[in-house]
Order: C-alpha cells, then structure tokens, then sequence
C-alpha cells in the first residue's frame, strides 16, 4: 500500500516557477515508477512526466518537455516536478502516482494522490 501526498501547487502568472513535491509512505515508494498526471476542467487526466524507480529513465508530455522537470529522491521517499516558463495551458489539477512500470499511459499507475491545483495567469 503506497500513500501519495501532493503540494506545491498555487496561482502564478505565466512564465514563473513553481515545484511541486509528493511524498509517498510505504516500503513500495523505492521500487516504483512515479509519474505526473495532471487534469484541466472539462479534460481528461493526461500525462505530464514518469521516473523510474532508480530515476535512470524519465518521460515526458511533449507539451512539457524542456520545461518542467520530474526527479526523485528516494532517502526522502518524494518525487518532484520542477514546472519553469509556465504557461495558462498549464493550469490543471495535479496528481501523483505510483505503479510498478514506467508507462506515459494511467493503466499501470495504481495508487494516486488527490492532487493539488495549479493556476497560471496570463
């Protein structure tokens, strides 16, 4: 059983920063992929970025590639996504998983946190 928790999110206008973490309890944290998902109003939940459990491999959405940055550290049992240059499009709830593969789909992911929102202004 692996608990997520998610923070960092906040209001920011476009082209600032923001890092968001999630802190996972459970032995499993440092076997597993980790991986953003984030879900806008009316959207679906899409894949932002995924690390693998040793952090050697990572994926991200095309949309955020260059800009926002996914890394883990498993000694604090927390994975992070650096967002840089943000922009409105990135406005969306974001959410956290863990799952045993390293996927850019949501089928492999089975626990999840409940997400914290993000708001970028123009």
């Amino acid at each position: 059983q692996v608990q997520l928790v998610e923070s960092g999110g906040g209001l920011v206008q476009a082209g600032d920063s923001l890092r968001l973490s999630c802190v996972a309890s459970g032995r499993t944290f440092r076997t597993s992929a980790m991986a953003w998902f984030r879900q806008a109003p009316e959207k679906e939940r899409e894949f932002v970025a995924a690390i693998s459990w040793n952090g050697d491999t990572s994926y991200y959405a095309d949309s955020v590639k260059g800009r926002f940055t996914i890394s883990r550290d498993n000694a604090k049992n927390t994975v992070y996504l650096q967002m840089n240059s943000l922009k409105p499009e990135d406005t969306a709830v974001y959410y956290c998983a863990a799952g045993p593969t390293t996927s850019r789909v949501r089928v492999p992911y089975d626990y999840w946190g409940q997400g914290t929102q993000v708001t970028v202004s123009s």
